[in-house]
């Protein structure tokens, strides 16, 4: 038998199930896994915690009373605060921090059963895209480990890629589940804004920040989303008051039947993210700086999602090129309107030496903050501060209804919009330490659908130069989760990008 920490979720589930192996037999295999902590993935492990919930859940199986996901491992990026495990934000200012409670995410995967491996590394209070800027070291690739893994998510990303977990959780404020799942090849996706709780995630962005599943494939995240998402109304006043869904209700659909009106699946691409060759050379695409090897894949990828009945058709999405400076406003003013609560009064670091309660803030604040929050919140400050809120935030939130408009003109034509994730494949471990703009224009293509709020995913699609993984993103209309789902899944039963393992020991 395939050894178990190379197991996907839907097979360990049907192991698990068929009482083939334990849920004690598990864990135990992924926690030798964790051992020695690969590539910092790992900022808090318990296993006494660990075994406990797997032996309560082979108590379940004997009972006849599991749940649907009963026993399988998952492992939680440390934004969502848990009683049992430390959560930090990977930042000094909630070192040692644990909470009374369980975040509303972690609360439904352990009520479906699932048992917590720990917390996973991550960019301080989730600002950044490569992993770089948590308090308690870089995660590395596994593909390369002098490369980044993406952020903010690079823990649980490179925890899945690196087979030290099954499954993950994330959260995606401006691409942070779909950048690095693309660096790390496995599959993630953000659903609607509002379908999975924020209670208990510790805020970045309110208005963006949304929790998502990261694991294998189209599959396990289709089983994960399942359990993760739900009306939560009495503690998230963003929550979203639709109806529980199974989202694998439509994965063996066949594209050609998989659009409106059970014809043929319509897939736009977007010409300013690609040029897509000859016959939209009219539509003059602007060059978006996508490397060789991602627009290559990315465009095989669609010649396989037309070979297996899919459609693929031009369009524009014009405002989209004005996401950037938008979301770098709009975030910073609600990063720093959130991040006030860290002033060391309540929790959470506190200044040792301090001569007043004014001089506490302030030192507290220094000595708890790494750089690149310190510049968000300051940057947030000046846009929300008098004489520039109207001329920067007001103006920014205009623009972004004016990009959500445009995804809903496209979306009259079509029923998913792909094209790339990032730009490049993972790039070098401090190759944008001392330029946080490079970072922030990695997120060209991630940053559109974030601000409309639309769900969108990220899939593998091959091996880049290097040897790194190239990922394709696919967004789709509002509550459109299984639509996505239905694509990623019929491409991976086409294709065994999803399978590929870095150089991880068996």
């Amino acid at each position: 038998m395939t050894e178990l920490h190379h197991l996907g979720v839907a097979e360990l589930a049907a192991l698990l199930k068929n009482k083939e192996v334990s849920a004690v037999e598990v864990a135990t295999r992924f926690l030798a896994q964790t051992g020695g902590n690969p590539h910092n993935a790992f900022l808090d492990i318990d296993s006494e915690v660990t075994l406990a919930q797997a032996k309560a859940s082979d108590a379940k199986w004997a009972a006849g009373s599991a749940g649907p996901l009963e026993g399988v491992p998952v492992a939680h990026k440390d934004v969502f605060v848990t009683k049992d495990f430390v959560t930090t934000a990977g930042s000094k200012m909630l070192s040692g921090y644990r909470s009374p409670f369980d975040a509303t995410v972690v609360a439904r995967l352990r009520q479906a059963g699932m048992v917590t491996l720990g917390k996973l590394n991550c960019d301080e209070f989730a600002m950044g895209s490569s992993n770089e800027n948590s308090a308690f070291g870089p995660v590395t690739n596994p593909w390369d480990t002098a490369r980044v893994p993406g952020g903010s998510s690079g823990g649980s990303a490179a925890a899945v890629a690196a087979r030290l977990t099954p499954a993950a959780t994330g959260t995606d404020t401006g691409g942070s589940i779909r950048q690095p799942a693309a660096f790390c090849g496995i599959t993630g996706i953000k659903p609607t804004y509002g379908r999975a709780s924020r209670y208990g995630m510790v805020a970045y962005a309110s208005s963006l920040d949304q929790a998502g599943p990261m694991a294998r494939s189209a599959e396990d995240c289709a089983l994960l989303l399942t359990a993760m998402c739900g009306p939560d109304l009495d503690r998230d006043s963003t929550s979203l008051n639709v109806a529980e869904e199974n989202y694998s209700r439509d994965l063996l659909r066949p594209l050609a039947r998989a659009g409106k009106d059970g014809g043929a699946l319509t897939i736009a691409a977007p010409v300013e993210w690609l040029d897509w060759g000859n016959d939209f050379h009219h539509l003059d695409p602007v060059n978006s700086g996508i490397k060789a090897d991602v627009s290559k894949l990315l465009q095989s990828a669609l010649r396989k999602l037309e070979d297996l009945g899919a459609k693929v058709i031009p369009i524009v999405l014009g405002k989209a090129s004005l996401s950037i400076p938008v979301y770098y406003i709009v975030a910073c003013a609600e990063a720093s309107s959130n991040l006030s609560r860290f002033d060391g009064v309540k929790f959470g670091h506190r200044a040792k030496d301090f001569a007043d309660l004014t001089d506490m803030y302030k030192k507290t604040r220094a000595e708890g903050f790494g750089q690149e929050v310190k510049r968000r919140i300051m940057t947030g400050a000046y846009v929300l501060s008098h004489g520039y809120y109207d001329a920067y935030y007001l103006q920014a939130q205009k623009i972004r209804r004016m990009i959500a408009d445009d995804f809903q003109q496209a979306f009259a034509d079509c029923d998913v919009i792909a094209g790339p994730v990032a730009p490049s494949t993972a790039w070098t471990l401090g190759d944008n330490t001392d330029d946080p703009v490079a970072s922030y224009l990695a997120d060209i293509f991630t940053l559109p659908a974030s601000l409309a709020g639309l769900p969108c995913m990220s899939l593998p699609v091959g091996l880049g130069d290097y040897g790194l993984p190239v990922g394709m993103q696919l967004i789709g209309n509002y509550l459109q989760e299984a639509k996505l789902l239905n694509v990623a899944h019929q491409y991976q039963l086409a294709t065994d990008f999803h399978k590929s393992t870095p150089g991880v020991t068996a």
